[in-house]
């Protein structure tokens, strides 16, 4: 019995400002949506590459921030163009911690989820 990733799901306060985020941020796109009326919505994000989904869950009358503990979790997009790519998120003021070692750093989406960003390999 073989497993596949699918996809992960962050629950968003603001689902037009999280769909904002990603797609300038990380040049996510729409590619699923399903429609739960006056309780909620889900929008799957891809990336064009690969299959695996982030999806966006927005419950719409929740309006206190969801509690993230310690935020010891997070979701890696890989890129080629690390030099461009920090450049672009210091300039969005998303950039929350950097690993020059590692040559690794981290961005925040509107929510708190914490993003990891790593070189392509």
């Amino acid at each position: 019995m073989q497993f596949t990733f699918a996809h992960t799901n962050f629950n968003v306060l603001d689902l037009q400002r999280s769909l904002d985020f990603y797609r300038d941020a990380l040049g996510l796109r729409e590619v699923d949506r399903i429609d739960g009326g006056d309780d909620f919505t889900i929008v799957y994000l891809g990336d064009g590459v690969t299959d695996f989904r982030l999806e966006l869950t927005w419950l719409k009358e929740r309006k206190e921030p969801y509690n993230l503990g310690e935020n010891e979790f997070h979701t890696a997009f890989a890129v080629a163009d690390m030099e461009a790519a920090l450049a672009k998120h210091k300039e969005m003021g998303c950039v929350v911690y950097e690993n020059a070692a590692m040559g690794i750093y981290f961005i925040i989406d509107p929510d708190g989820y914490w993003l990891e960003v790593v070189p392509a390999e």
